[in-house]
């Protein structure tokens, strides 16, 4: 039944996934014209960014439950960094051959100006959410273009891909992983994950910040460590490897002609479901930061981008080829856990699912709240949003634990599905609004020049004033 109901729904997902590509591209180009190579001019800003603090926050808030910039990075990455960088790698290899890397490397680098444009509009449409501010796609599709309906299939989209369908396909890599290494019964680790999920759930956005603070930078830098050993160790390869990914992508490698084409859809489906740019995700964790300027978070968001595909999934990449292992039968997290094992031993399956465990736990905390973001944005301050977002959170715990066994098959066809559509709704809203952001962004450029630290007052842009509210005018700023 499952095989069948997967076969149904990957060939509605083929022609879907091709709009989806092509939208991508011609958004990417875009924007890139248009920013003139932002994600690549601006890159050391980005760096200075991170790791400074941003004045405004220290004078401006009060509450201790405000988001830093840092912590909403940190949710971001918590949600791209996950079952992407370790089983969709291995996924892309086994389906579109190496080259599929090739293709998830373009879609990172043009790919990640749409992150930088999606998530400077969620800044500058966001509103105030309790101690917070809450914003997103559906948020400044409803305030900018006024399109509340469009908005509200966004918002369903986002949170059936994220909140539900997505976190199924972590559960499920976690158990099999888990399973695999410490040969642990599946149900007691789906009983446990679920459990877990909830209890830091049910504590909110602050709760999921810190956590992800946490876990995130720790596990993402020991596993590039062993990551970084492993290519080390293999030095002498890797210009060998580069080039059978450069090869395979446009097709030497190949003897049928599909094989680029199978390449090209597997590099840019696995390389947004990892790095997540222009799918409209990303926006909901970066409205919540408290920033003087809305370019600030931009900027900062596309670095994640980066960290995900160039940095991690290439890591992976680079474990699965060199071992020789990528066309052995073996497939997902599996395949990835037989590299390490290569590598490094019979301790490397323990490796891998430990890293797979915090990665894709993080990830379910991440997704989790952009499902409860939009739910807010539905239920548009009605008395009943505490109830809806309790039930959601309980359905969220039920899929986390079917999602644990059911079969991989299934959960990556209804994940895909999912993001297709709330992709292109997100492009749509980002092409037709995008000359916010890059107005924003000039006006950014200009106060950088003059040696000032840019802060963003709500008549910079005067006929969306009134749907800036979280911003100071000049005569208050």
């Amino acid at each position: 039944m499952q095989e069948t109901l997967a076969g149904i729904l990957n060939s509605i997902n083929e022609p879907m996934a091709v709009v989806m590509v092509v939208t991508l591209c011609f958004s990417g180009i875009y924007f890139t014209l248009k920013t003139k190579g932002v994600q690549f001019r601006m890159i050391s800003e980005m760096f200075r960014l991170l790791f400074k603090s941003d004045g405004a926050q220290a004078q401006k808030s009060k509450s201790s439950r405000r988001i830093s910039s840092l912590e909403a990075f940190m949710v971001s990455l918590a949600s791209r960094v996950g079952t992407g960088n370790l089983a969709g790698v291995a996924t892309a290899i086994v389906i579109g051959g190496p080259g599929a890397i090739f293709w998830m490397w373009v879609m990172a680098l043009v790919g990640s100006v749409n992150t930088f444009i999606e998530c400077t509009l969620a800044q500058l449409f966001k509103k105030r959410g309790g101690d917070s501010f809450i914003g997103g796609p559906a948020y400044y599709i409803s305030k900018g273009l006024h399109k509340r309906w469009f908005a509200c299939i966004f918002a369903v989209a986002i949170i059936a891909q994220f909140g539900l369908t997505n976190n199924m396909v972590q559960a499920n890599t976690i158990t099999s992983a888990v399973s695999e290494a410490f040969s642990v019964s599946p149900v007691l680790i789906a009983s446990v994950l679920t459990a877990f999920s909830l209890a830091v759930i049910f504590g909110g956005i602050s709760r999921i910040a810190k956590a992800c603070s946490v876990i995130v930078p720790f596990m993402a830098l020991a596993y590039l460590g062993i990551a970084l050993w492993v290519v080390i160790s293999n030095l002498s390869a890797i210009p060998g490897i580069l080039a059978l990914i450069v090869k395979s992508a446009f097709g030497f490698e190949q003897a049928a002609g599909g094989a680029v084409g199978t390449a090209i859809l597997m590099g840019f489906k696995r390389g947004i479901f990892s790095n997540e740019a222009g799918e409209g995700s990303a926006p909901n964790a970066a409205a919540t930061a408290d920033v003087s300027h809305p370019v600030k978070q931009g900027l900062i968001q596309t670095l994640g981008v980066y960290t995900d595909t160039l940095l991690i999934c290439t890591c992976t990449a680079i474990l699965i080829l060199c071992s020789g292992l990528y066309d052995c039968g073996a497939n997902g997290i599996e395949l990835t856990q037989a590299a390490m094992t290569f590598h490094i031993g019979p301790s490397g399956k323990y490796i891998i699912a430990v890293c797979i465990l915090f990665f894709a736990f993080s990830s379910v905390l991440g997704n989790y709240y952009y499902g409860e973001c939009n739910i807010n944005f539905l239920c548009n301050g009605s008395p009943h949003t505490r109830t809806a977002i309790n039930i959601y959170r309980v359905i969220l715990g039920v899929l986390i634990f079917i999602g644990s066994l059911s079969t991989i098959e299934i959960v990556w066809a209804l994940v895909d599905f999912c993001m297709v559509i709330m992709t292109v709704c997100n492009l749509i809203a980002i092409l037709l609004l995008g000359k916010y952001a890059v107005r924003l962004l000039d006006d950014y450029r200009r106060q950088l020049k003059e040696g000032r630290n840019p802060h963003y007052s709500s008549d910079t842009i005067p006929e969306i004033a009134s749907e800036t509210e979280c911003w100071p005018d000049k005569k208050r700023g």
